[in-house]
């Protein structure tokens, strides 16, 4: 059986029969070459499923409610004719995403959900085909609107709310859902890691009792980064740290590149690799496949105390940032140059002062074993911990 294709405003729309209580998405498929390529994914039942494409840089967006995805490790690591690879995971509470890359602008020439052939459970397909820039445009998800799961808060109320009785921490684990970050091989991803580390975090600084801490995701979920913003501003963070992990694709490199390092804010990159790293990071929305251009500007605070306090946060950071590297050395390995600065969207933060910890390479094979363990997690979070007591005990006098 074949469920009917509806079209709305250049959006193909996929509609399905009502879905189980949990659906499962138990195999994906890619074939073809680069003239025609076939798209399948294998579910339990039947869903409603959005599809569109989307430009700078070429990708379809496949998106259906809460999907369970039990799929083989290395499923979308590598790719068939016009698909370089895909990606899949939770894209907000409740909805599921699938972002495939294409090596070209694609039409979706057929979209359709049969049933199984001789088995249970659906199978949606969809024929991709090569087409031209001019013709693709800006994708047919082009002009969508941005959903945002939060409301910005008032400028005001932003810049000059009173520090907190309790210093309010906020740590922010990177990526998450359809955005699976960093891979070490195909057994291990860095939004998996940074959310270990993450709660293993809360738990020391709740221990330690004295501050109120909050963490931007607690689960496999994806969070854009003027969301992860926005929550640091709705919760009026006295400091806010992001967790990460690197990766390098030079597998010579990968060999002796290791170590922690500790970003701050700047405009300007402290060096080439900081530039790259604040590029990467930067890509996190469009990797889960926003539109670049949605969330643009989002969230800038425009006025002459807005500025002085740029600065001041600025001077916090770096203090911040020292702090934590001397903590950090004493327990954990760190990069040559373990302090740099770039501009990362996520530490844009105009009165919270902000870091962002990549925690080691997983593309190094020592602190890819180093960072799966229990013992080194706690050691990380220690670490961290102790840089926040001493910064917030100078603070205090």
């Amino acid at each position: 059986m074949m469920w009917a294709l509806v079209a709305i405003v250049l959006v193909i729309v996929v509609s399905a029969l009502p879905a189980a209580a949990s659906v499962v998405a138990t195999d994906a498929k890619v074939e073809g070459d680069r003239d025609e390529t076939v798209f399948s994914l294998t579910l339990s039942a039947g869903v409603p499923a959005e599809v569109f494409t989307l430009a700078n840089p070429y990708r379809v967006i496949i998106d259906m409610p809460d999907v369970s995805f039990r799929l083989t490790a290395d499923a979308g690591h590598s790719g068939v004719g016009l698909v370089k690879a895909f990606r899949y995971g939770l894209f907000a509470p409740r909805k599921s995403r699938i972002v495939m890359d294409t090596e070209l602008p694609v039409v979706i020439a057929r979209a359709e959900m049969i049933n199984v052939p001789e088995g249970e459970g659906v199978q949606l397909n969809l024929l991709l085909r090569a087409t031209d820039a001019a013709t693709f445009g800006t994708g047919t998800g082009g002009a969508r609107k941005r959903e945002m799961s939060r409301s910005r808060p008032a400028d005001d109320a932003e810049a000059v709310h009173p520090r907190n009785a309790q210093p309010v921490i906020v740590i922010d684990p990177g990526h998450g859902g359809v955005d699976p970050g960093a891979l070490g091989g195909s057994e291990i991803y860095e939004k998996s890691v940074v959310l270990e580390v993450a709660k293993q975090l809360h738990r020391e600084l709740t221990k330690r009792g004295g501050y109120q801490t909050f963490m931007t995701r607690t689960d496999d979920v994806f969070v854009s980064l003027d969301d992860r913003l926005m929550f640091s501003s709705e919760k009026k963070a006295d400091l806010f740290i992001s967790l990460h992990a690197d990766a390098l694709a030079d597998t010579d490199s990968a060999k002796y590149v290791r170590g922690a390092t500790v970003y701050t804010l700047s405009e300007r990159a402290s060096d080439a690799m900081a530039r790259r790293m604040a590029e990467k990071e930067n890509s996190a929305d469009a990797v889960a496949g926003l539109n670049p251009d949605e969330s643009e500007g989002a969230f800038e605070v425009r006025s002459i105390l807005a500025d002085l306090l740029k600065r001041e946060t600025a001077n916090f950071s770096a203090d911040f940032s020292s702090t934590l590297v001397g903590e950090m050395r004493q327990k954990l390995r760190l990069a040559r140059s373990p302090q740099r600065s770039a501009a990362f969207k996520v530490l844009k933060q105009t009165r919270t002062p902000s870091v962002l910890i990549e925690l080691g390479y997983l593309s190094n094979t020592e602190d890819k074993k180093m960072m799966q363990s229990q013992k080194w997690r706690e050691s990380v979070s220690v670490s961290i911990a102790d840089a926040v007591d001493a910064f917030f005990e100078r603070r205090s006098h």
